[in-house]
């Protein structure tokens, strides 16, 4: 049989009237925004059986049956998927066009696979003893059984219980395992995925479940774990949510981005539905472009931490790429969006997203809460932290507008800003490490945090040490600057074109042979003098403006730093002035 274009699947599921369809097959009476009725599928009397147009699907809370238009056809009918597909188009009166190639999908196995699995680790979550403490999860996060279950949660128990079930259904283990269900040992033997977590199903925009993300309960790492990529999964490929988001999406003309999957349950269980999230990773270039096809306009409500900021604007600037309008929405210190729901509901939440400022608008707020504006290099270094965003910006007028706000923030002439960013027409050069190749190259400086970085790219447990034994504010040199910080949240594709250079000829040159203990203690001692240096800088540059008593303080404090410099390291304005590059 022939496969039906995507593009086609979504225009019948959004041109279908489920209510309608369904309302054929059982009677229908309204429940307020839903429809209710004796399920067709268990042969129930009572009205267990939902119908909720907004999302599109249907739910039996006694069978837990449920999804779409063309599942309803495909569970009531016995049709398979593009057979349900032309049933409802017909219906409609919207023609399938065919394309090739014919024959069953090879993939089917695995969306079968998956789909047992689902249905089967929700009712683990419903019935089973071991589930109780996953039930108890839920209710410390104030969702109950009732409002979940539609959402197909699902709980994997400790035990080898899954393969047992899924071998009586048929299923074979070689299907569980390309299906990212199973996971082989060293030894050969084979283990369930996912043991002791709480189930999200991740759906395809088919509405397909096609992965899984668990989340730990009790003690252990990681804290949440994704199936891992299949035929049928990429995690960059997908977002959370978006089966049912997208339709509210092209309603609001907006997309909520969030973090994790108890934000999105969240909001959406309060009422607010064009929101979606990542997979665990940063914001991809796929992400984004599928955010593009239902939304021009996108909300970052991220935490407000560093962690989160430096996330908000990192899918910021991907998604400035693809040419969307991208707001951000900030949350009071200490909340995220699930808690921010609970406590204030959905008005609270709704009168934060109307707060939402433009993505370099809030950048340069967090700039001049924190007075980089006030001094000459801070200006240069919150140009530094400005300038991926504009770049990012592919939309000619809001590149424009970014490059005039910036340079008013900043005090800098729009001209140079122009050339800064790239605006306007640059000279080209040849470097020695890429023959024949005419881009730009940043000169990279021999230094402590060049060494600091080759560690990093080598892995652990070099990437590990070395985020925690320095901020990446203490990079003076922005290149390294980008690089350490998209290192350490892996997140590499983010970075500018400048930076995304210095990555390049960082991992071109490598370690060598060089000794990474060595190298190590000594590019962390010296980060350590700089910070001490940086210390006696602050101290002059307060002592003008103080009393002669406080003077005095400040003295004996500047003479306490300089004394630890020298009794520490001896030689590091003697190796400074020779080099002149800062931890030379």
């Amino acid at each position: 049989m022939s496969l039906i274009p995507d593009d086609v699947i979504e225009q019948v599921r959004e041109a279908a009237d489920i209510v309608g369809i369904i309302g054929e097959h059982v009677e229908l009476k309204r429940t307020g925004s839903d429809f209710r009725a004796p399920c067709p599928f268990h042969g129930g009397t009572h009205r267990n059986f939902a119908v909720i147009p907004r999302k599109g699907m249907f739910y039996c809370f006694v069978c837990h049956a449920g999804g779409d238009v063309f599942t309803f056809f495909m569970k009531k009918l016995g049709m398979d998927y593009p057979t349900a597909v032309r049933e409802v188009a017909r219906r409609v009166g919207i023609t399938i066009p065919e394309r090739g190639p014919t024959g069953p999908d090879p993939r089917e196995p695995l969306y079968s696979a998956v789909a047992a699995a689902a249905d089967w680790f929700a009712r683990q979550l419903l019935e089973s003893p071991e589930a109780q403490v996953a039930r108890d999860y839920l209710t410390t996060r104030h969702l109950d059984l009732e409002t979940v279950q539609p959402l197909g949660l699902g709980y994997a128990p400790k035990s080898k219980a899954l393969l047992d079930a899924m071998k009586g259904l048929g299923v074979r283990d070689e299907v569980l395992l390309e299906a990212g269900l199973l996971a082989k040992r060293e030894d050969g033997t084979l283990a369930p995925r996912f043991r002791g977590r709480l189930l999200f199903p991740i759906h395809d925009l088919r509405a397909r479940v096609v992965a899984f993300g668990g989340r730990i309960l009790g003690d252990g790492e990681p804290k949440y774990l994704n199936s891992s990529d299949t035929p049928i999964f990429h995690k960059g490929k997908l977002l959370y949510n978006l089966h049912v988001a997208k339709h509210a999406m092209r309603k609001a003309e907006r997309a909520i981005l969030v973090e994790g999957y108890f934000d999105v349950l969240r909001l959406s269980l309060a009422g607010i539905e064009e929101v979606v999230a990542p997979l665990g990773t940063g914001l991809t270039p796929e992400q984004a472009q599928l955010v593009k096809r239902h939304a021009p306009h996108v909300i970052l409500l991220y935490d407000s931490d560093e962690s989160g900021l430096r996330a908000t604007f990192r899918a910021g600037d991907e998604l400035l790429r693809e040419g969307l309008r991208v707001s951000v929405a900030t949350l009071p210190a200490g909340e995220d969006p699930d808690t921010l729901v609970q406590k204030k509901g959905a008005a609270g939440l709704q009168e934060i997203l109307q707060d939402a400022v433009d993505v370099l608008e809030r950048k340069i707020q967090i700039l001049d809460r924190k007075g980089f504006f006030g001094t000459l290099p801070g200006r240069r270094r919150a140009l530094d932290r400005l300038l991926p965003t504009i770049r990012a910006a592919t939309e000619p007028i809001t590149r424009e507008l970014y490059i005039s706000r910036a340079a008013e923030a900043a005090g800098v002439r729009k001209d140079v800003l122009e050339r800064e960013t790239g605006s306007e027409k640059r000279e080209t050069v040849r470097t020695p490490s890429s023959p024949g190749s005419r881009f730009p190259f940043p000169v990279l400086p021999a230094s402590a945090e060049k060494a600091l970085l080759l560690l990093m790219l080598e892995g652990e447990p070099w990437l590990s040490r070395v985020t925690e034994a320095v901020d990446p504010e203490e990079l003076e040199f922005p290149p390294y600057r980008a690089v350490f910080e998209s290192v350490a949240d892996d997140a590499v594709l983010a970075l500018d074109d400048t930076s995304a250079r210095a990555y390049e000829q960082l991992k071109a040159e490598g370690l060598g042979a060089r000794d990474p203990n060595e190298m190590y203690e000594l590019a962390v001692n010296w980060m350590e003098a700089r910070r001490l240096e940086r210390q006696l800088e602050q101290l002059d540059d307060q002592l003008p403006f103080e009393t002669p008593e406080r003077q005095a303080s400040l003295i004996a404090e500047k003479r306490r730093v300089f004394d630890e410099l020298r009794r520490r390291y001896p030689r590091y304005k003697i190796a400074k002035r020779r080099r002149g590059a800062p931890g030379t």
